[in-house]
């Protein structure tokens, strides 16, 4: 990546973080807005984590990757360290792969 798109990008996340306490007494948002941004926020990450998830290049990514999400995902709902759910995760896929599940 070019240094150019990297500093224009680290300026525009500072210019995001820095919008917020400059302009936020300027705006107000209703109750409905703010609870229609989380849950948005919630379906975008979820969104991310499906794909990553499930696909690899144009195409399925196999048993293995899907499986370490879920045991990541079972152990982080039971607030497992997260060093712990890592770990899990990647011994999960990694032990489906050496058993030959793809």
């Amino acid at each position: 990546m070019p240094l150019t798109a990297i500093l224009l990008l680290a300026a525009g996340t500072y210019a995001f973080r820095l919008a917020g306490p400059l302009f936020g007494d300027r705006l107000t948002v209703s109750d409905r807005l703010r609870h229609l941004l989380a849950v948005a926020a919630a379906v975008l990450l979820v969104a991310l984590v499906a794909t990553g998830a499930l696909t690899q290049g144009h195409g399925f990514a196999g048993w293995a990757r899907p499986a370490g999400v879920l045991v990541a995902g079972v152990l982080a709902l039971r607030r497992a360290p997260f060093p712990l759910v890592v770990v899990a995760a990647a011994a999960t896929a990694a032990v489906l792969r050496l058993c030959g599940v793809s």
